[in-house]
């Protein structure tokens, strides 16, 4: 269906392509836009360019310049911590609730995902395989309820932006048994070890852009997240091979990343 000219003028479209461009690298960490020139540019009125940029900045996206220009925000080490030292307590807590919840269409819907992933992987087709990814995560957590949610798919919006920026639209082997394995857990109805497993994953995205950036970071609040996790759950959450507490091997015994 195309795009009609109010549509196109809508606070939400405005904001969805702006947003997107974001996300996909297209507008670039740091870049400085002028209003008026990203109006033209898109085709729409300063109005719904306002509001779009007002909720693109209480997200975090872009920050606002002298001068009505505004300046896609960067990507750093720093931050990438901090949103996934939200991001792992508040989706392994939605697991939690969300698995003795789950229903054996959930769990076909999960196996499904897994299979869709596996398809497009072979196809070498980041984009289709990317939309299968999102719907697994989500179905971990999905019935939690729907802020979780909200919240979650935001936070994984903004975890992509990061994994494409450093990773490029690449698969993982390390990303399929680690998907294989924490829906291996659910399906045995382990809390724990689905949720240990979950944050393990997680964080190997942190782990591996440190690698990449700054391999001498210490990434302190990962790292308490992660003990944090081990003390829960009763699993090992290291990222080093062969087991072993959160502690010292989450940081210094570096893997590869998870998509």
């Amino acid at each position: 269906m195309t795009d009609t000219a109010p549509a196109r003028q809508s606070v939400e479209h405005v904001h969805r392509v702006i947003r997107e461009s974001i996300l996909d690298g297209s507008l670039e960490p740091g870049e400085t836009m002028s209003q008026v020139a990203l109006a033209d540019e898109l085709g729409v009125s300063r109005t719904p360019l306002r509001e779009a940029l007002r909720m693109l900045q209480g997200e975090g996206l872009i920050l606002s310049e002298p001068n009505r220009r505004v300046r896609v925000a960067p990507l750093s080490l720093a931050d990438v911590e901090e949103l996934y030292a939200i991001r792992i307590p508040l989706e392994v807590t939605a697991l939690r609730l969300s698995l003795p919840r789950m229903t054996p269409e959930d769990i076909a819907d999960l196996e499904g995902s897994m299979a869709a992933m596996a398809h497009f992987a072979e196809a070498d087709d980041y984009a289709r395989w990317y939309v299968p990814h999102q719907a697994f995560h989500r179905g971990l957590t999905q019935r939690a309820g729907a802020r979780f949610d909200a919240l979650l798919l935001q936070l994984f919006d903004h975890a992509e932006r990061y994994r494409r920026m450093h990773f490029g639209r690449k698969f993982s082997t390390q990303s399929t048994t680690d998907h294989r394995d924490i829906l291996d857990a659910v399906k045995a109805g382990d809390t724990d070890r689905a949720s240990a497993l979950l944050g393990v994953h997680l964080a190997r995205t942190v782990v591996g852009i440190i690698e990449v950036v700054e391999p001498a970071y210490e990434p302190t609040a990962l790292q308490l997240v992660l003990d944090d996790l081990a003390k829960t759950t009763g699993h090992p959450t290291s990222l080093a091979t062969g087991g072993g507490g959160a502690g010292a091997g989450a940081t210094k015994r570096r893997r590869k990343s998870a998509v």
